[in-house]
């Protein structure tokens, strides 16, 4: 058995290990029971921060916090990110903010945003998204477009683009990546 917790991943005999720089097993039949379409067994990417690292670069001004340059880089399901701003490493409760890069020929694989809902704003490049019951509807967008996906819409994302995509990302999540599930585009 595998239990993904913040930080850490805990094994069924008692081990923990850092998820810093590794591919997680997750098994989402524990996230969402009798939901199709979502994955029995996916390998998710993540190159997180160690929470330490996380909150290095914050600035309390006292009600202000501030990140200076973006921060520390991070990475999470083939999409680059600047540090940000979250739960994590200022303590907002129920958003979170920062700046994704999708790297030419770069996809971020299908999943599902349980619960929450993110807004994207697209500074550079073009994207595709395949979205819905087997990922059946096509959206494309480009630089100067906003996008906005309700919470539970499986989605997949393709830089179609001959440049880095770069999107400020939005969340009505404090915890990022936590709520995030794969999903099987051959499920439905």
């Amino acid at each position: 058995m595998v239990i993904m917790t913040d930080r850490h991943i805990l094994t069924g005999k008692g081990k923990s290990d850092s998820i810093a720089d590794q591919t997680i097993p997750s098994h989402n039949g524990a996230f969402l029971p009798g939901k199709r379409g979502v994955c029995a067994m996916t390998e998710i990417t993540k190159r997180d921060l160690p929470l330490e690292q996380l909150r290095e670069n914050v600035e309390d001004l006292g009600g202000i916090w501030t990140i200076r340059g973006g921060g520390k880089e991070r990475q999470w399901n083939g999409i680059e990110y600047k540090q940000g701003l979250s739960g994590k490493n200022v303590g907002s409760q129920g958003l979170s903010m920062n700046v994704a890069m999708v790297p030419v020929g770069g996809v971020a694989k299908a999943h599902i945003h349980d619960g929450f809902e993110v807004m994207l704003y697209i500074l550079k490049g073009r994207v595709r998204h395949e979205y819905g019951a087997g990922l059946r509807q096509v959206l494309e967008n480009e630089a100067g477009d906003f996008i906005y996906i309700e919470p539970g819409v499986p989605h997949e994302v393709f830089n179609i683009g001959d440049e880095p995509v770069i999107a400020i990302v939005a969340r009505s999540a404090a915890d990022e990546w936590d709520k995030i599930i794969p999903y099987d585009r051959n499920s439905e």
